[in-house]
């Protein structure tokens, strides 16, 4: 059984997903909804066979049977209303804004522990490229602080995401904190305008008495081979340890039909969100099977 599949928002996150959902054997697009009916993002959906609405939250709640999966790749304020909407249908609504609503999930470290939630959060890109490698350092050593900067390419990033730059940075420090247990925690976005277009790239800086580089590079090892089981253009660059000052440095490169190599931060964040559906969908295939209910 395939899960029936909306998206709301036409920018390019909206258009990305829709080409991953579209090769997807478990999820179904069944709308791509927003309010420009002008966007690029409807171009793209026609021509993959996907239905469209300029009706935005409005055309998936006109649905005849609720969706099972909708992707929310609004902004922060949009999220809310959004929820309220969606809440009574039993729609899992994956949040791809940093309102922080829901249940935040990052795939490598919360599996599959969320699959009973209908509101998940996906954080942000800078948090889903530092929280595998923060998480797992965390679980093998002591960290005092934690500074994140994340560098994104200015054309790559629309205008959802200028106006939620605040509620990026606090999402983001919240999580790394709850990921971690370090309570003194500071995340930044780095917006360049440079030409040609700057490479996602995260640098983490953390506090960690005593450690020493042979004792991180395996742990870092593994939690990057992780990260690369669902986005494989994610890369350690660079360690360096001094004096209990560690910085790693990490870059993704986008593998998408629809984005640049430099949209780095918005395939590692969808892709964590298809995830999240699909195993959802694997979920629901499995209950619904062993109840007898499965098509």
């Amino acid at each position: 059984m395939t899960l029936s599949v909306a998206v709301i928002g036409t920018g390019a996150i909206g258009m990305d997903l829709v080409n991953k959902i579209q090769r997807s054997p478990l999820l179904h697009c069944g709308l791509l909804a927003g309010r420009n009916k002008d966007s690029a993002g409807f171009e793209l959906a026609a021509r993959l066979g996907c239905p469209t609405s300029a009706g935005g939250i409005d055309a998936v709640l006109a649905s005849p049977t609720p969706f099972d999966v909708v992707f929310d790749a609004t902004n922060a304020m949009s999220h809310v209303r959004h929820w309220a909407l969606l809440r009574p249908l039993g729609t899992l609504l994956i949040d791809l804004t940093p309102s922080h609503l829901g249940k935040m999930i990052v795939p490598t470290v919360t599996g599959t522990g969320a699959l009973t939630e209908r509101n998940v959060s996906l954080i942000s890109c800078g948090g889903q490229a530092s929280i595998p490698i923060l998480h797992a350092l965390s679980r093998h050593f002591r960290i005092n602080d934690i500074e994140v900067v994340a560098t994104v390419a200015s054309n790559i990033l629309g205008r959802a995401t200028r106006i939620n730059i605040d509620e990026y940075v606090d999402t983001t420090q919240r999580a790394l904190s709850a990921f971690t247990g370090v309570a003194n925690t500071k995340a930044i976005l780095n917006i360049s305008p440079a030409a040609p277009p700057a490479m996602f790239r995260v640098t983490i800086f953390a506090g960690i008495p005593g450690v020493t580089k042979e004792q991180i590079t395996p742990v870092l090892a593994e939690a990057v081979e992780a990260v690369r089981g669902f986005s494989a253009g994610y890369s350690l660059t660079a360690l360096n340890v001094s004096e209990g000052r560690v910085s790693i440095s990490l870059e993704v490169v986008a593998s998408s039909k629809v984005m640049p190599e430099y949209a780095g931060n918005l395939d590692l964040i969808n892709s964590a969100a298809i995830l999240v559906a699909e195993q959802y969908a694997s979920y629901r295939n499995k209950t619904e099977g062993a109840n007898g209910h499965a098509d």
